[in-house]
C-alpha cells in the first residue's frame, strides 16, 4: 500500500499505453464483440482515437475484425499466462484448492485485490454452478460483496480502508446486500479480528462463501482463499464448523510449503 503510483499528469505516465490497455479491457463476457462506435462509447474516447488503438492492437495480433466488429484473439491469453507463470506458489495453491473440491465437492478459489474488485487467479471448480455468471480465472467481482474481498480489505491499514469506504458504491444486489458504509466497515473489522469472513447471499441469491487470508512462509500475503456453496445445500453452521476449519488447514499448508 506504500507503493508510489503515478497519476495521469506525471511526466513518466504513458497515456497511450494506458488507453490501449483500456481498449483491451473494454471487451468482456457481456461485450465479446463490438463495433468501433461501441468501443469508443465504453472507453469514453472519440472514434478517431479508439480506431487508432483498435487498428494497432489488430496489427499486434491482440484483436481481430470481422466486418465492422472487433473481438479479442487468443493472443491476449499470453498476458494472463505470464502472470500465472510468474507465481512460484501457484502449483501449491492449486493442489490445495483441488483437494478441497475433491473432499467437500465445493468450488474453491484464490483471489487478489485489483482496485476495488477481487480477481480470481487460481480456481478449482465443482460440477454444480453457483452463480448466474460463470466464475473462472480472471473473473472480477466487487470486493465489498465477497468474502475474499472483505478478508483482503481487512489486511489494509486503516487510512487506505477508509479511502476505499469513502469511494465505494454500495448497491442492493440481493435483499441481503449491505448498503451501509458503517455496516460494511463493521464486517471488515470483524474479518480483521477473527481472521475470516463469511458472506451470505449478498452478491447472488443462494450463494454463500467463507474465506481466509493466505500467506507465504515469508509472511507475504498471497491473496485470499474461499469455499463457495449453495445456501439450499449448506447452512451457516456447516459453513462455520466444517468448511472454515478446512480452509484454515489449507492456508496453513500453503504457508508450510512456501517457505
Amino acid at each position: 500500500m506504500d507503493e508510489q503510483i503515478l497519476s495521469p499528469g506525471d511526466q513518466d505516465y504513458v497515456g497511450a499505453l494506458a488507453s490501449g490497455l483500456e481498449v483491451l479491457q473494454a471487451f468482456d463476457g457481456q461485450h465479446p464483440r463490438m463495433t468501433l462506435s461501441e468501443v469508443a462509447a465504453r472507453t469514453d474516447m472519440d472514434r478517431a482515437k479508439a480506431r487508432r488503438f483498435l487498428l494497432t492492437l489488430h496489427a499486434l495480433g491482440f484483436v481481430k475484425r470481422n466486418g465492422r466488429q472487433f473481438e479479442l484473439t487468443p493472443r491476449v491469453l499470453q498476458l494472463g499466462y505470464a502472470y500465472q507463470a510468474s507465481s512460484q506458489y501457484r502449483a501449491v495453491i492449486q493442489q490445495c484448492l483441488e483437494d478441497i473440491t475433491a473432499e467437500l465437492g465445493e468450488s474453491s478459489s484464490l483471489a487478489v485485490l485489483d482496485g476495488d474488485h477481487v480477481v480470481y487467479v487460481v480456481r478449482s471448480s465443482a460440477r454444480h454452478r453457483l452463480m448466474a455468471i460463470t466464475l473462472s480465472v480472471g473473473t472480477r467481482l466487487p470486493a465489498a460483496y465477497t468474502s475474499m474481498g472483505r478478508v483482503l480489505l481487512a489486511q489494509w491499514p486503516q487510512p487506505a480502508l477508509e479511502a476505499f469506504l469513502a469511494r465505494v458504491t454500495l448497491e442492493a444486489h440481493t435483499p441481503a446486500s449491505v448498503t451501509s458504509v458503517d455496516v460494511l466497515r463493521e464486517r471488515i473489522a470483524s474479518a480483521r479480528e477473527k481472521g475470516y469472513a463469511m458472506v451470505d447471499q449478498e452478491l447472488d441469491s443462494g450463494l454463500r462463501s467463507v474465506a481466509v487470508p493466505v500467506f507465504a512462509g515469508n509472511g507475504e500475503l498471497l491473496g485470499a482463499i474461499n469455499i463457495s456453496t449453495n445456501a439450499a445445500r449448506v447452512d451457516m453452521t456447516k459453513l462455520m464448523e466444517v468448511y472454515l476449519p478446512r480452509l484454515q488447514t489449507a492456508a496453513e499448508l500453503v504457508m508450510t510449503n512456501t517457505r
